[in-house]
């Protein structure tokens, strides 16, 4: 089946099943790194940004983008990442907090509130935590340790 020209929401809507293969409780969507949408007669266009230079789940994501966009009966789909675009942890969705959290990850703090904010411990709610490493597992993680339960957790970090 072929199906007609998608709205721009429902190639978001769609797209919420992808999720990053580092961090599978988040979606593309809700990570901030679909950038752009664009549908019209022509197919569908989608441009991914990445969280950090040189992240290694990008390409799987964009794999998993343009299978997710195929099944739904699209035959023309393009996905695109432009590494011109810098993405921000402002970017993430509430929702997409909600799945950093459940991963057992500390939030980055919005840059309203000063990147300088404590991580908070996501074991306790601990804000007197301290930076051991900003070299985490991956690119976008940081090792910290809470002061209060003593707990070594990673933080999503804020760009």
């Amino acid at each position: 089946m072929v199906r007609p020209n998608p709205t721009r929401e429902q190639v978001l809507d769609w797209l919420q099943a992808v999720k990053d293969p580092e961090i599978p409780t988040v979606s593309v969507v809700d990570l901030g790194v679909i950038s752009e949408v664009e549908t019209g007669p022509d197919g569908v266009r989608v441009e991914m940004i990445p969280t950090f230079s040189g992240c290694h789940a990008l390409g799987f994501m964009q794999i998993h983008v343009e299978e997710c966009l195929r099944a739904q009966g699209l035959e023309q789909v393009e996905v695109k990442v432009n590494r011109n675009k810098p993405w921000s942890s402002d970017y993430l969705t509430e929702a997409g907090r909600r799945g950093l959290r459940a991963h057992g990850l500390a939030l980055p703090p919005r840059h309203a509130d000063g990147p300088d904010e404590p991580a908070e411990c996501p074991k306790c709610g601990s804000t007197r935590t301290q930076l051991l490493s900003p070299f985490g597992p991956t690119l976008c993680r940081a090792i910290h340790q809470c002061g209060d339960c003593l707990e070594t957790f990673e933080q999503f970090k804020p760009v």
